[in-house]
C-alpha cells in the first residue's frame, strides 16, 4: 500500500474545480454484511471486501492531501455480535497489520489507535501497541483507528481522569473547561474532524466523535463500504468544499 508523504493540499474536487480540503476526515465504514448479503455471501465476505475499500480509502486520503483519517474499525458494540464474524474481523486485524503495517510505515504514515485498552486481548493489544511504537516518529498522513471504541465512555473515561486530578490537588474543579476535557479524549492533539462520511445510507453517528464532530460537516453516501469508490470520495471533498462552514457565527471563508 503505497500513500503519498506529500501532504500540502491540492484543493482536488470530483470535477476537478478548486474548493478546500478537509485537514481530517473520519468514515463510518457501514454496510459490509449488507453488501455481502445483497450477493448470497457470507457477511465475512463483506468485511475482507471491506478492507480493500480501506486500503483505496487511505491511498487516495494520502494522495490529495489530508492530513488526517479516522476510521471506525471496531466499535464497544460490536462485541455482541456472533461470536465467529468477532472472530473473523480479529483475524482480519491481524492481517491488515501483519500485511499492510510495513507498507504504511514505509509511506510515512503514522498510526494511532484511540478506544478503550482495558481487558483486551493480549495478542490484540501487542498488535494495536506495536502500530503505533513502528509509526510514532512518522510525519506523514496521521491515520486513527478507533478501536473497542464509543465516544460516550472516552468521555466518560475523560472526566474520570480530570476528577482523578482534582481528588490529587492538581486541579481545580474551577479549571475544567472545553480545552480541559478535549485534551483528556482519546484524540488529544489532533484536529477535530472537519468532514465525517458515512456510508450504506444511514444517516447516525452511531456513538462516534460525538465531543469532536461538534463542527463537523456530514456527508451520506447510499453505498456500501466495499462499493465506495475513489470516485465517491472526491465526490465527497467536493461536496465538502461547496458548504460555508459558520461555527455558529460569520461564515469561516469571509472570516479569514
Amino acid at each position: 500500500m503505497s500513500v503519498s508523504p506529500d501532504h500540502t493540499p491540492q484543493n482536488v474536487s470530483a470535477d476537478g474545480s478548486s474548493g478546500n480540503l478537509p485537514r481530517h476526515v473520519a468514515f463510518i465504514m457501514d454496510g459490509n454484511g449488507r453488501w455481502a448479503t445483497a450477493r448470497s455471501l457470507p457477511r465475512t465476505e463483506g468485511h475482507r471486501q471491506g478492507l480493500e475499500t480501506l486500503r483505496s480509502v487511505i491511498r487516495h486520503a494520502g494522495r490529495v492531501g489530508i492530513e488526517v483519517v479516522t476510521i471506525y474499525s471496531f466499535s464497544s458494540e460490536n462485541w455482541s455480535r456472533p461470536e465467529a464474524e468477532v472472530s473473523f474481523l480479529m483475524g482480519l486485524l491481524r492481517r491488515f497489520v501483519q500485511r499492510d503495517l510495513s507498507e504504511l510505515h514505509k509511506s510515512n504514515v503514522r498510526i494511532r489507535i484511540i478506544g478503550n485498552r482495558a481487558d483486551l486481548e493480549p495478542g490484540i493489544l501487542a498488535l494495536l501497541n506495536e502500530a503505533e511504537d513502528l509509526t510514532k516518529e512518522n510525519t506523514g498522513l496521521n491515520l486513527v483507528v478507533a478501536f473497542n471504541y464509543g465516544s460516550r465512555a472516552e468521555i466518560v473515561r475523560a472526566a474520570q481522569s480530570l476528577a482523578e486530578k482534582i481528588a490529587q490537588g492538581e486541579l481545580q474543579a474551577s479549571d475544567i473547561s472545553e480545552n480541559a476535557l478535549t485534551d483528556a479524549m482519546d484524540t488529544a492533539g489532533l484536529p477535530d474532524p472537519d468532514l465525517i462520511i458515512r456510508t450504506s445510507g444511514e444517516m447516525r453517528l452511531s456513538n462516534f466523535l460525538l465531543w469532536q464532530a461538534a463542527y463537523s460537516e456530514f456527508y451520506f453516501c447510499d453505498k456500501n463500504w466495499p462499493e465506495f469508490s475513489e470516485a465517491d470520495f472526491d465526490e465527497a471533498l467536493a461536496c465538502f468544499g461547496s458548504r460555508q462552514r459558520r461555527y455558529g457565527g460569520l461564515d469561516a471563508k469571509a472570516s479569514l
